[in-house]
């Protein structure tokens, strides 16, 4: 796939005082589990448990972990579409966190979500061009008929799609363009946060290198900034800025992308990219394999002090007893690990 990709760094702004356009502080998100009759609460659910990170304006911050560790929970926390049971989100310097839906409605424009499912995520009994034009409608900026068909076609042509093809039904287009038809709904609005959940996971090698060069295009062209979910490593390393490793509702490692590739702390996250499969044949047998071992522990009742250390090779007492912080372990760098084994400086 990477001989698909464009060769571009994909970095964030330079300028070390540019403010940041989403912040997340602290954020718990937890579900009560109910029983009996009047459904009475007899424990908590929590899907995430404490994180902290902040997104820079254009670019790609990544969060990455296995199944159920509290990705799009998190995603749905920061639209506003899952109510955060503490903690902050903070939307280009305004607290959004006990925002009403009215009050939600003009931010909305400024955020869209890409979910994974290029066709269950789109209503099959609408025409392209009328599902494209949908969040106008809903948001009043649809102006008269002519300007309303204009942009329609103008977003398409942007995501690479004919204007023609606005006539057509969602079933009769490729999974690909599928996916350039989701984008294009995404874009209408003019935001500039988009999150993609798992956005290119269901498409074959060739599909998402096409999808990843487009998002990445468009970045450049709008001065988009994306949350992208994912655990294809391969896709993260390429199109990211920085990296969030999260386990069990918890960030163990953050990391720009190339630091976070070349030399991860966590033994998470070296465990992770252990599991990356190598393109090479010769090299892929020649190197060492160190598997996660275990099932990830129930996050219903997960294991005390460290997260991880029920699987991890290098817990130590101290693991099992205390939890880390996640702390910054470089004076140089905003670089952060959540283990024992590193301390502050």
């Amino acid at each position: 796939m990477n001989s698909q990709l464009n060769n571009k760094t994909n970095a964030p702004l330079d300028n070390p005082a540019h403010q940041y356009l989403v912040e997340v502080r602290d954020l718990k998100v937890h579900f009560p589990i109910t029983e009996g009759i009047l459904r009475r609460t007899v424990a908590q659910l929590p899907a995430v448990d404490g994180i902290s990170f902040a997104l820079r304006k254009r670019e790609t911050f990544s969060l990455v972990g296995e199944s159920g560790c509290g990705k799009s929970t998190t995603a749905l926390a920061v639209l506003q579409m899952q109510a955060a049971t503490a903690g902050q989100i903070i939307f280009d310097g305004e607290d959004i966190t006990h925002h009403s839906p009215k009050q939600m409605r003009p931010v909305r424009r400024r955020m869209q979500m890409v979910y994974q499912d290029p066709y269950g995520s789109l209503n099959p009994r609408m025409k392209v061009g009328n599902i494209i034009g949908e969040p106008m409608k809903v948001h009043g900026v649809i102006g008269d008929k002519e300007t309303f068909q204009a942009r329609i076609h103008e977003l398409m042509e942007l995501v690479g799609l004919l204007p023609d093809m606005a006539n057509r039904y969602p079933h009769e287009f490729s999974v690909g363009a599928g996916s350039r038809k989701k984008k294009d709904r995404a874009l209408a609005l003019n935001p500039e946060l988009i999150i993609c959940d798992e956005a290119v996971s269901a498409l074959d090698v060739s599909i998402q290198a096409q999808v990843i060069n487009l998002l990445m295009d468009l970045q450049e062209q709008l001065g988009l900034t994306y949350l992208f979910i994912a655990h294809d490593l391969s896709v993260v390393r390429h199109i990211s800025s920085r990296v969030a490793v999260m386990y069990l509702g918890r960030i163990v490692e953050l990391a720009d992308r190339d630091e976070l590739f070349t030399n991860p702390k966590h033994p998470y996250t070296r465990m992770l990219l252990n599991a990356v499969p190598i393109a090479n044949p010769d090299l892929e047998a020649k190197r060492p394999h160190k598997l996660i071992v275990g099932e990830v522990p129930s996050v219903r009742n997960p294991p005390s002090g460290c997260h991880f250390h029920t699987r991890c090779p290098e817990a130590t007492d101290i693991c099992k007893q205390q939890t880390p912080n996640l702390q910054q372990i470089t004076n140089d760098s905003d670089r952060r690990v959540s283990c024992h084994l590193f301390h502050a400086p």
